[in-house]
C-alpha cells in the first residue's frame, strides 16, 4: 500500500431444423466457443454508496450506532452511515497524534486500520510508516463502542526497522474458532507474514514469536485481510501500485489454505509464495486499481470492502462495497 518505485423452454413447434437453422446454429455455437469475456463483463460495479465516500484502505465495523468506516491518513478519518449506503464524515478515529508514533515516523500519519469487535470491545489494528520506508509500526487502540474519538491506545505490537527484510504494515486480525488469534500484515518486500497474537492483550504471542511467511509476488504486493469461511482459511491481498489515481495498478486476489499460516494457493494449486492468486477483483470501466481491502461479515452476507480510483472523477479515491458468494467454495463479488 505504501511503496512508490469486484432456463431455456424447449420449442414446442417443430423437432426438424431446417439446413439454414442448423447452420445459424452452428455459427453462433463457434462464436460463442471463440467468445471471452472482458474484464467489465467479468466484474460487478461497486454496491451503491452515496455522500463521503472518499477513502483509501477501508475497513468497516458494525456498531450500535450503525456503520463505521476508517481509512488512512488524518488520524484514520472516519465516516459513518446508519445503512451502509448513506455515508457522512465522522472526523476520525484519534483527536491527536500519538507521542510514540514519531519514533517511527516524523509526520505522525498512520495508516491501513483493520476494525473489528471481540471479547465484548472494538479492536483497532492501525500502522505507522514513512511512504516506501519499512522503519515501521503496527499499533492497537480499543473502544466500548468503536466510534471515532472513543479510541483508547494500548501501544505498539510488532515493527520493523531498516535493518527487516519485510514492512510491518497493512494489519488484518483473524479470530479462529479456536481461540486462538492470528495478525496478517506485510507490504511489498519479502511479502505477506502471519504472527499469533495473545488474546489477552492484543499484541504480539510471547509463547510463539514465529513469522509465518504466507504470500509474495517480487515486490507489489500488500494489505491483506485474512478471514475462515467453511473451514478453509482466505488470504486476500493487493497486488501492484496504488495512491497515483488512474494510473493505479491494484488488484484483488486470493488464495487459501487449511492452517491461517499457509501454505496458501490459488484454484490452480499455485503457491502464494511463488507469486500465485486467484483474481476477485481488477480494474474495470470507470473503476480503476480497487484493493487495500478488508472483509466484514454482514447479517446479509460477507461484504468485500476496498477504495477504487474514479475514472469518470478524475481518478478520485472512493469506497466500494461488494458482496460475497462463496459457493464455489471461492469467493467471488456481485
Amino acid at each position: 500500500m505504501r511503496f512508490p518505485p469486484p432456463r431455456r423452454e424447449r420449442s414446442r413447434r417443430s423437432r426438424h431444423l431446417t439446413r439454414a437453422a442448423l447452420a445459424s446454429l452452428l455459427g453462433l455455437a463457434c462464436a460463442l466457443l471463440l467468445w471471452q469475456p472482458t474484464a467489465s463483463a467479468a466484474y460487478p460495479p461497486p454496491g451503491l454508496v452515496t455522500g463521503d465516500i472518499g477513502i483509501h484502505d477501508p475497513s468497516m465495523v458494525r456498531t450500535d450506532q450503525g456503520y463505521v468506516v476508517y481509512g488512512s491518513n488524518d488520524l484514520l478519518e472516519a465516516r459513518i452511515s446508519p445503512d451502509r449506503t448513506a455515508f457522512t464524515d465522522a472526523g476520525s478515529a484519534f483527536t491527536a497524534p500519538l507521542d510514540w508514533w514519531g519514533e517511527i515516523s516524523p509526520d505522525r500519519n498512520p495508516w491501513a486500520p483493520d476494525v473489528s469487535f471481540h471479547n465484548g470491545r472494538y479492536l483497532l489494528y492501525y500502522a505507522v510508516s514513512n511512504f516506501g520506508q519499512n522503519t515501521s509500526a503496527i499499533g492497537l487502540a480499543t473502544s466500548d463502542t468503536g466510534l471515532p474519538g472513543s479510541w483508547t491506545d494500548q501501544g505498539m505490537v510488532h515493527r520493523t526497522t531498516a535493518a527487516n527484510d519485510y514492512n510491518a504494515i497493512d494489519p488484518s486480525l483473524l479470530v479462529d474458532d479456536d481461540g486462538r488469534w492470528w495478525l496478517a500484515f506485510g507490504s511489498w518486500w519479502t511479502g505477506i507474514k502471519v504472527v499469533e497474537i495473545d488474546p489477552a492483550t492484543g499484541k504480539q504471542f510471547p509463547g510463539d514469536t514465529t513469522l509465518h511467511s504466507v504470500a509474495s509476488a517480487g515486490g507489489g504486493i500488500e494489505g491483506p485481510a485474512l478471514v475462515k469461511r467453511d473451514g478453509f482459511y482466505y488470504l486476500f491481498n493487493s497486488y501492484g501500485t496504488c495512491c497515483a489515481g488512474t494510473d493505479s495498478t491494484y488488484r484483488i486476489r486470493v488464495g487459501r489454505a487449511s492452517s491461517p499460516t499457509g501454505p496458501f494457493l490459488d484454484a490452480n494449486g499455485v503457491d502464494l509464495r511463488d507469486g500465485g492468486g486467484t483474481f476477485v477483483l481488477e480494474s474495470h470501466g470507470r473503476w480503476i486499481g480497487p484493493g487495500g481491502q478488508s472483509v466484514l461479515n454482514d447479517v446479509d452476507g460477507d461484504l468485500l470492502v476496498y477504495h477504487y480510483y474514479d475514472g469518470e472523477d478524475n481518478g478520485a479515491p472512493k469506497l466500494g462495497v461488494n458482496l460475497l458468494d462463496w459457493s464455489g467454495g471461492w469467493p467471488v463479488a456481485y
